[in-house]
């Protein structure tokens, strides 16, 4: 039994040997050119990171500096390609037919995969016109968050939840975008419900503590103004409408947080109450008459 195991191991391994010594310059070929793709490719990275820190100190607006990264998987499919192709033709194969080939084969698989073909196209049109960027906040279709990745297929969006989205160019391409990093100033929009009972001199007061808070802050702009905007079904509503010079998104929302917490603090010192949702039933007295039947 073990003599049949040692021969049968005797002959797998020569068979492996003959296999290898056969095919041993169709085997170094291919080594040789996982190697050059890897160096290439290394290579390129290299080149289009220093072509992206020139860019980004000459204009950081550039088109080119968004195509980049497109241009770079482009350039490595070509060139992958070709080696490919050269390594083919060195073993005897006919390169040429194999290119006709994949020519026919093309054209049926442009009209199969004719979506894929027009992500490509619509991101190259997206980096562009230079409708956004990785690291801007955008809005579209409902959807809004930070562009993370832009890819050839397909743009991926951070969302306020801290979900990644991944869009396909092709409907971006076709989308109406707002690229809300892109705003010279956010508008500051703030109702307040203050009670039915507060005094005239204090409604007067509220305005007048939404307008200073306004004038008071270097980052709002000019011409902010407090107003009363309605009688709700139970409080009155005094409202305080800005423009404000910070356009971040996420440092907005905490500069929009400190104007509310400062109005709580000047309307609780004013002695201004409040209003929260409440109903008031009034009962009239029953007169003597009815009483009597």
């Amino acid at each position: 039994m073990e003599h049949v195991d040692i021969s049968f191991g005797m002959k797998f391994l020569e068979s492996i040997g003959t296999f290898f010594v056969k095919h041993s310059g169709f085997i170094f070929g291919v080594l040789i050119n996982i190697a050059i793709i890897c160096v290439f490719c290394k290579a390129l990275d290299i080149f289009t990171s220093k072509i992206e820190e020139r860019l980004k100190q000459r204009n950081s607006d550039s088109p080119l500096l968004n195509l980049m990264p497109v241009l770079s998987k482009i350039i490595k499919s070509i060139v992958v390609f070709m080696l490919l192709a050269g390594f083919l033709q060195s073993f005897g194969y006919n390169v040429s037919s194999l290119i006709a080939g994949f020519g026919i084969t093309g054209l049926a698989v442009g009209f199969a995969a004719k979506e894929a073909i027009g992500n490509i196209f619509g991101s190259i049109g997206l980096l562009g016109d230079k409708v956004y960027k990785i690291g801007e906040y955008i809005s579209f279709n409902g959807y809004e968050g930070t562009v993370e990745k832009i890819n050839l297929r397909s743009t991926t969006i951070r969302t306020l939840a801290g979900y990644p989205v991944n869009i396909p160019n092709n409907i971006l391409a076709n989308e109406e975008i707002t690229n809300i990093s892109k705003v010279n100033k956010r508008r500051v929009d703030i109702s307040v419900d203050i009670e039915y009972g507060t005094p005239n001199e204090k409604i007067d007061r509220a305005l007048e503590i939404l307008k200073e808070i306004a004038e008071n802050d270097e980052k709002i702009v000019k011409g902010a103004q407090a107003f009363i905007d309605k009688l709700a079904a139970s409080s009155i509503v005094v409202r305080l409408f800005a423009q404000t010079k910070v356009t971040n998104y996420y440092q907005f929302l905490e500069y929009k947080g400190n104007i509310i917490r400062e109005i709580i603090h000047r309307f609780r010192a004013e002695g201004i109450n409040f209003a929260f949702p409440s109903t008031s039933v009034y009962i009239e007295k029953m007169s003597k008459e009815y009483k009597n039947d």
